[in-house]
């Protein structure tokens, strides 16, 4: 008995992936905009994390790791900033750059987000011993390059 079409290992791993960048973006929705944070959208909690808990960050620095220009990322911060999540200060040695820092609304949505990424990998590894876990990172780091090569060209 030969593989049907829909077996075909091609067809099976292109429909978990489709399935699983849609549920990710659908659950992360559901589960990040909460009551608190219900004036802000997915991507903005995105840049919330880029900008981080630590020391500010220019804003081309979180460009970069947001994959946006610094003129896109100037509406999203003027949004974040208008709502009280960012703070935006000129560089005391070079005013024409822009760091960004989180405020305590900022951190709270922070936080919120880790908690909804770090349960995701609880809930992932759970049931996988370390072999299968060690399988899954490769499998993803694979994948991660991937993207990473197809997003330089």
């Amino acid at each position: 008995m030969g593989i049907t079409e829909k077996q075909n290992p091609d067809n099976v791993l292109n429909e978990l992936l489709v399935k699983l960048f849609k549920s990710i973006m659908e659950i992360e929705e559901k589960y990040l905009i909460t009551p608190e944070f219900r004036d802000i959208s997915v991507n903005d909690m995105h840049i919330i994390e880029a900008i981080g808990l630590l020391e500010p960050k220019s804003m081309s620095a979180v460009a970069r790791l947001m994959s946006v220009t610094t003129g896109t990322l100037t509406r999203s911060m003027d949004g974040l900033s208008d709502k009280g999540y960012v703070n935006r200060e000129r560089g005391k040695k070079d005013k024409r750059i822009v760091y960004v820092s989180l405020t305590d609304k900022g951190k709270r949505a922070y936080v919120h987000h880790e908690s909804f990424h770090r349960d995701m990998i609880a809930k992932i590894k759970d049931g996988l011993n370390e072999q299968e876990t060690t399988v899954l990172i490769y499998a993803l780091a694979k994948l991660n390059d991937y993207f990473n090569r197809i997003h330089e060209k």
